[in-house]
C-alpha cells in the first residue's frame, strides 16, 4: 500500500449534533453485525457491504455460486433493521406487472360499481431480493430500473411512490449461464456495487453445517429502523470530503477507460469499455460511509481503495482479449490501483 501525502488538507465533520449521529451511526452498525453474527457465519466483507449500500442509500448486486446463503444474508438484514422483505424469483416467463402491480377490475362494494384498482406488486417494499436477475428477459429486468433510481413505478401511465427506505438487491449466479439474459450494462451501472459472495473456509464451514442441522430459535434485536436509516442516510451526505480524495476517485474512473490521452497500455488493450462518472460518485458516497462506520469524521484515501473492486468490476467491461488470456475484473482493478497515484500534496 502507498503511503498518504501527509499533508493534505483533511475535511471532517463538525457540528455537535452530526457528531452525536455519527456516533449513533457507528454504534448501530456494530449492534446490527453483532446480530447478523447470530445466523450468519463469516463473509465479514460482504455483510459490509451490504450495510454500506444501505447507509449510502444505493442498490446493489450479489454474485455467486447457490447455496451461500445470499438470500438468507439479505432476509436477515432485513428483520434486524426492521424493514419489509419481498423475494421477487425471477424466471422467464415472469412479466413486468408481476413485479411492479396492475389494475385489476373490483367491484366497489359500497357502489355496487366495478372501478379499477390498483394491486401493488412485490416491488412495494423496503428491501427487494431480486434473486436470479438475469433470468428474466431485459424488458421485465427493466422494470426495476424506475424503482432504483426514483423509487417508484409507473403503472398505466400512474405513478405509485415506493416506500422508503427503499433498496434492491439483485443475485447472480455466476456459473450457470444457459437460459439467461445478460443485465445491460445502462442497469448494472444503476447498482452501487457488485458484491462477490465467495466460499468460506473449511472451520467456517463446518460452523454451518453444525448450526443448520440442529435445533435453533433464532431471535434478533432491532438494531436500527427505517427512520434512524434515513437519518443516516442524510449524514452520510453530509461527510465532506477533500478535493485530492475527490480527484483521486475521479482518476481512477477516467483511467479505467481505453483510448484516452495519455492512458494506460494494459486498459486500452484489455478493456472494451470504462466506468461512467457514475462509479466516481458511488466511490466518493461509500467512502464517506466506510468512514463513518469505522468512527472517523473524515474520508481516506484507503476508503477508495479499499472500496474500488466493488464499484469498479461490474462497470469496467473486458474485452475478448482480456478473457482470452483469463484477466478477470478484479486484476484489471488491482493494476489500476497500482497505476494511478494518489494527488500530489500541492494540490
Amino acid at each position: 500500500m502507498r503511503d498518504t501525502p501527509m499533508d493534505m488538507k483533511t475535511e471532517s465533520l463538525q457540528a455537535a449534533d452530526d457528531i452525536q449521529l455519527a456516533e449513533e451511526l457507528k454504534a448501530s452498525y456494530h449492534r446490527t453485525r453483532e446480530e447478523l453474527a447470530k445466523m450468519i457465519v463469516g463473509q465479514e466483507n460482504v455483510v459490509e457491504q451490504v450495510l454500506l449500500t444501505i447507509l449510502a442509500g444505493g442498490n446493489s448486486l450479489i454474485v455467486g455460486v447457490p447455496g451461500l446463503a445470499k438470500t438468507l444474508l439479505i432476509h436477515s438484514i432485513a428483520q434486524v433493521l426492521d424493514l419489509g422483505f419481498s423475494r421477487i424469483q425471477f424466471t422467464p416467463d415472469l412479466m413486468p406487472s408481476d413485479i411492479t402491480g396492475t389494475d385489476l377490475v373490483q367491484e366497489n362494494p359500497e357502489t355496487g360499481k366495478r372501478e379499477l384498482t390498483f394491486l401493488p406488486g412485490p416491488i412495494f417494499s423496503n428491501i427487494v431480493l431480486a434473486d436470479e436477475i438475469n433470468r428474466t428477459p431485459p424488458k421485465t429486468q427493466s422494470a426495476l430500473l424506475e424503482a432504483m433510481q426514483e423509487h417508484q413505478v409507473t403503472v398505466q401511465g400512474k405513478t405509485y411512490d415506493l416506500d422508503e427506505p427503499f433498496f434492491v438487491f439483485a443475485t447472480q449466479n455466476p456459473i450457470e449461464l444457459e437460459g439467461t439474459y445478460p443485465l445491460p450494462e445502462a442497469q448494472l451501472d444503476r447498482f452501487m456495487f457488485e458484491i462477490v459472495i465467495d466460499y468460506l473456509s473449511e472451520q467456517e464451514e463446518l460452523d454451518v453445517v453444525r448450526q443448520t442441522t440442529s435445533l435453533r430459535d433464532v431471535s434478533f434485536e432491532y438494531a436500527m429502523n427505517g427512520e434512524q436509516i434515513r437519518q443516516f442516510q442524510k449524514l452520510v451526505r453530509r461527510v465532506p470530503v477533500s478535493e485530492a480524495i475527490s480527484q483521486y476517485a475521479l482518476s481512477l474512473v477516467r483511467s479505467s477507460r481505453p483510448g484516452t490521452a495519455g492512458g494506460l497500455d494494459f486498459v486500452d488493450n484489455w478493456v472494451a469499455y470504462g466506468a461512467s462518472t457514475r462509479a466516481a460518485q458511488y466511490l466518493v458516497l461509500g467512502a464517506k460511509a466506510r468512514a463513518l462506520v469505522d468512527g472517523r469524521y473524515h474520508v481516506d484515501f484507503d476508503d477508495i481503495v479499499k472500496l474500488a473492486k466493488p464499484v469498479l468490476r461490474h462497470r469496467v467491461l473486458r474485452n475478448f482479449h482480456a478473457e482470452s488470456e483469463k484477466i478477470s475484473a478484479d486484476e484489471l482493478i488491482d493494476r489500476l490501483v497500482d497505476a494511478v497515484p494518489f494527488p500530489s500534496s500541492g494540490m
